[in-house]
């Protein structure tokens, strides 16, 4: 059961859990401060509903996990996990989500070739950052989208840039960062929630990857 939660009020699944252990605790907090934690206004009866919906999608979740175990991934999860992953939600909420477990959900990830995203300010990760096998290619066409390892972006190749001396093959690419706005830019596109801005940027062969193998689950 999904909670009601007004926009400065903090009811996260962790936070509530981290609250009821604290109310359960040797020495416990009282309801006042649970309250306060969940940043909410003091009032009991709605504290204990909070933590009695949070328990019961907790139990819920764990019931289906249960009746999912041992099942192998149906058509429509791996659609499902692709097209989350690729909206920029993390494995974690992708299994809740699902009622599977992480590692079944990476596993998915992996088998079927989704670049890995990479939080932003993981710099080492983006410097060693490896395509899946699905992903790597040599020649791109004007218009493809395609991923930018390093960048950790999805782009759009503009033209083929030829440089003297070059070994390998470069591009001119738009990198399309997801903001909030009202374009419809990619509707038809390998990533069709997105919307974009972004800015042209230089790339090698090498720091792309194809995204053609993933059209049939979007």
């Amino acid at each position: 059961m999904a909670i009601k939660t007004r926009k400065h009020e903090n009811l996260t699944e962790t936070n509530i859990q981290h609250v009821k252990e604290l109310l359960l605790a040797e020495k416990p907090i009282t309801k006042k401060e649970a309250c306060s934690i969940l940043n909410i206004s003091y009032n009991t009866t709605r504290l204990n509903k909070i933590i009695a919906d949070h328990d019961e999608t907790v139990a819920y979740r764990e019931r289906r996990k249960s009746q999912n175990k041992g099942k192998g991934a149906t058509e429509m999860e791996i659609k499902q996990v692709v097209n989350f992953y690729l909206d920029g939600s993390n494995i974690s909420d992708i299994a809740k989500s699902l009622y599977r477990s992480p590692a079944f959900i990476k596993a998915i990830i992996d088998r079927v070739g989704i670049p890995q995203k990479l939080a932003m300010t993981d710099y080492e990760g983006r410097k060693n950052a490896i395509l899946p096998e699905q992903c790597v290619a040599e020649e791109f066409e004007v218009g493809e989208k395609i991923w930018a390892v390093r960048q950790n972006y999805p782009a759009i190749v503009q033209r083929e840039v030829q440089e003297e001396k070059a070994e390998e093959r470069g591009y001119k690419v738009y990198l399309c960062y997801t903001i909030e706005c009202s374009q419809d830019d990619l509707k038809d596109t390998y990533f069709p929630h997105l919307t974009y801005a972004g800015k042209f940027y230089p790339l090698p062969a090498y720091d792309m990857g194809k995204l053609e193998h993933l059209q049939k689950y979007l």
